[in-house]
């Protein structure tokens, strides 16, 4: 086990590596020149010059990029252009907004998608089988900003049942978290006053951003689930006589959830990019929301940062759902 984690997680360097010379790349296709960014489109050519220099832009996009990466290593994601601000600091102050978010999409999509891809199989072409079938192809097929949109005009707008932005009251702006994670600061503090705002405006995103995540679960859970139901030792069981519920849990869902588990895993790298649309939607003030606003002023520090710390999330949780593997399924051997 151990070697084997060694293993993977040296082979996630070149992986690394690679998206970082993408990311790279591609933010140096992006129209526009940063130093004009910076001072403004009647900025004097030397001027211009100048703050290239000190940017180290006058030099090849090849000697850029090792520069970056040499300031990547040790813990600096630049600074921003249009704010002049580290990004690594402001990065790190926004990133628990997005996992608090992604968290509850994830917990929503797992919470349900599961149950309804058990009860799928279970009753097989059946009307609940049908109906979530259905209900799984417009999860898939819905796309996030449109749905968002109607999730806040009709519980929020028609019916004014739940907050269509921000994070917390303006009335609870006094608030002040330890730890940026507004669900965990309120548990500790013990005030639940807070805590129920926080979970009324965490309520319409986590939903919209949860609808693709939650459909793709239940069909891989209904999926697995058929291919295990039909196996002999399900057959042997039900013969001796044990409760349906026995059977389909306890031998049927536990050799079922591997491939679960890998789509889990897969999905939050989903979450994390439609936490864009998402947080631009619902005024969400996480790292979506701030790329999208990177993007429109042109900020190629702060989309270079995110885009790269992002992919590095997103690698390992692949990592870490690797290494849970043998937990669900002892029959894997490292």
């Amino acid at each position: 086990m151990r070697s084997y984690a060694v293993r993977r997680t040296l082979t996630i360097l070149p992986v690394l590596l690679g998206v970082s010379v993408l990311v790279f790349g591609f933010v140096h296709l992006i129209p526009g020149d940063p130093a004009v960014t910076m001072l403004g489109e009647r900025a004097t050519p030397e001027k211009v010059a100048a703050v290239k220099q000190r940017l180290g832009l006058d030099q090849p996009i090849h000697q850029q990029y090792l520069i970056y990466m040499g300031k990547v290593v040790r813990g600096d994601l630049g600074i921003s252009i249009v704010r002049g601000d580290p990004v690594l600091p402001d990065l790190l102050r926004r990133f628990p907004a997005t996992v608090e978010l992604a968290t509850a999409a994830m917990l929503l999509a797992v919470l349900f998608g599961i149950p309804i891809g058990i009860a799928c199989a279970v009753w097989r072409k059946s009307l609940v089988d049908s109906v979530s079938r259905v209900g799984a192809l417009a999860g898939v097929s819905m796309p996030i900003f449109w749905l968002g949109l109607m999730l806040a005009w009709f519980f929020g707008v028609e019916l004014r049942w739940l907050p269509t932005g921000g994070r917390l009251d303006s009335m609870t702006t006094s608030f002040e978290p330890w730890t940026n994670f507004v669900i965990l600061d309120t548990l500790l503090k013990r005030d639940w006053g807070v805590l129920r705002d926080a979970l009324r405006h965490l309520i319409l995103p986590a939903v919209a951003l949860a609808t693709i995540p939650l459909a793709v679960v239940a069909r891989m859970t209904r999926a697995s689930m058929l291919e295990v139901l039909s196996r002999d030792y399900i057959r042997t069981a039900e013969a001796k006589g044990l409760r349906q519920a026995t059977v389909v849990l306890h031998h049927g869902l536990r050799n079922a959830l591997l491939p679960v588990l890998t789509v889990v895993g897969l999905q939050v790298g989903s979450l994390l990019a439609g936490a864009i649309l998402t947080e631009t939607i619902f005024s969400w003030p996480g790292i979506g929301r701030w790329v999208y606003e990177s993007i429109e002023s042109r900020d190629y520090a702060i989309v270079q940062g995110a885009t790269l710390f992002i992919a590095v999330i997103v690698v390992a949780v692949n990592l870490l759902t690797d290494l849970l593997y043998a937990a669900v399924d002892p029959r894997i051997k490292y």
